[in-house]
């Protein structure tokens, strides 16, 4: 599934991406989108900083996973019908095995609703890890 609408900017670290919420938005009910959807926005452009940055090496982009988060902060409990999101990831660590850490954002047009610290692994033979996980 792809919730995002555009990668709006990106670099070496850190990505925007954005979104409106719309009726046609895969988790829309009752005029709004769940304020726990911003959690699958921002793996979604934490997945979007990882494809871009594949593309920029000249590789293929990779499966990546959400391993999870410690803490989910949202200012609201539903995006609303309209509503314009922006998405910001910052990748604050990376290591060799594919473990990587992301400070997480989403901004309305009033400022700040949601931040979380995300922590992402990507391997390079995705399809071999989950043949390992279903035998």
């Amino acid at each position: 599934m792809v919730l995002l609408d555009h990668v709006v900017a990106a670099d070496d670290e850190s990505l925007c991406a954005a979104v409106q919420v719309r009726e046609d938005s895969l988790f829309y009910v009752d005029g709004a989108v769940g304020g726990w959807v911003g959690l699958e926005y921002m793996a979604q452009a934490i997945g979007a900083f990882a494809g871009f940055q594949a593309r920029l090496r000249g590789e293929p982009v990779r499966i990546g996973y959400l391993l999870g988060t410690r803490h989910y902060e949202c200012t609201q409990s539903r995006f609303a019908l309209g509503s314009r999101l922006r998405i910001y990831v910052k990748r604050v660590l990376q290591s060799e095995d594919g473990l990587a850490a992301f400070d997480c954002r989403i901004d309305n047009e009033s400022g700040p609703v949601a931040r979380a610290n995300l922590t992402v692994f990507q391997t390079a033979d995705g399809q071999k890890l989950l043949q390992g996980l279903s035998t």
